[in-house]
């Protein structure tokens, strides 16, 4: 039987050209998610999925789709899909990490510095003609280098994201379920800390963790009041790893100083309470969009794909 795969959304076309010319393609070239009716329709003798976080792939649309073999996300998360409905149905389910480890580490940097230094602040100053004269006190911000970097989650973005500390000198203390190895907590001069105690230390916290049910709302408002008045919070994981809410009252109320977020509870919408907030930057979940690792990560879910499709073990199958 001829192999057949549906592609539920635009995918760049050094990684279409991957999929063999005996394999038949259902190719969505939209950004737009499609509605659940015309993804199942859509779904119907089809053994393969390449797919985007914006498309559900639960127990209903498996239910409906009993010829599928693999649902390869574009995405090192993958929430967005119930891997345990796929597993009972026998479905295989794979995401894209390593890939975006980098750039994804970069962008929280990148969030990070723009925070300290009230980078976009200080753009909309210039912008609205604000600039009349230099002065002393314009725009203060906070240094990097010499202070503690708390990182929540200490994956393989995490460490990446604790690596590039040690070019500012900063001390690190991370929190993770499990210990890293000795050589990794030398190599990264990283100190394992719970998170009270992290969120008490530090002066700048980035979050890394997955999406779990004890990660849900991790930072509250218990937790954000644990920070310090001058710290600043990045979240480049997940958006349901921070209330929302409660980051507004604490960003309103200047219980810490400032936050960078790429994620958000309910994307693409984002809490009423940070839109008019000047020390927020709120960005559009694009810590892996650099043109080179959003291609490779198209290209590396195409290959899991076609490897399941073709009886071959996944590259990155989700553990």
């Amino acid at each position: 039987m001829a192999k057949s795969v549906l592609v539920s959304n635009v995918l760049p076309g050094e990684a279409l050209a991957l999929i063999p010319g005996d394999v038949t393609v259902d190719y969505n070239e939209s950004q737009e998610a499609l509605s659940r009716p015309e993804l199942i329709a859509r779904l119907q003798g089809k053994e393969g999925l390449v797919c985007h976080i914006i498309s559900a792939i639960d127990d209903e649309v498996l239910a409906a789709a009993p010829t599928l073999k693999v649902v390869a996300n574009v995405a090192v998360g993958y929430n967005n899909i119930d891997v345990a409905a796929a597993r009972r149905r026998g479905v295989v389910v794979t995401n894209t990490p390593d890939v975006l480890t980098e750039t994804t580490a970069d962008f929280a940097w990148a969030l990070l510095m723009a925070s300290a230094r009230r980078v976009l602040e200080a753009d909309r100053f210039v912008r609205a003609g604000q600039w009349q004269r230099w002065q002393w006190d314009l725009l203060w911000g906070a240094d990097l280098h010499g202070k503690t970097l708390g990182v929540v989650g200490f994956g393989r973005i995490g460490r990446a994201v604790a690596r590039r500390a040690l070019g500012f000198n900063m001390r690190v203390l991370y929190q993770d379920a499990v210990r890293a190895d000795i050589a990794v907590e030398s190599e990264l001069r990283a100190t394992r800390a719970d998170l009270d105690e992290l969120l008490r230390e530090s002066d700048f916290v980035s979050l890394h963790t997955p999406l779990l049910p004890e990660t849900r709302h991790l930072m509250n408002a218990r937790t954000l009041r644990l920070m310090k008045k001058s710290a600043i919070l990045v979240n480049a994981a997940r958006g349901p790893v921070v209330d929302e809410a409660a980051l507004a009252r604490a960003l309103q109320e200047r219980w810490i100083a400032g936050a960078g977020l790429d994620v958000f509870e309910d994307e693409p919408k984002v809490h009423p309470g940070l839109i008019p907030l000047a020390n927020v930057i709120l960005a559009p979940h694009i810590a892996s969009a650099s043109s080179d690792t959003r291609v490779a990560m198209a290209t590396l879910a195409v290959r899991n794909c076609l490897a399941v499709l073709y009886g071959k073990p996944p590259l990155t199958p989700v553990p």
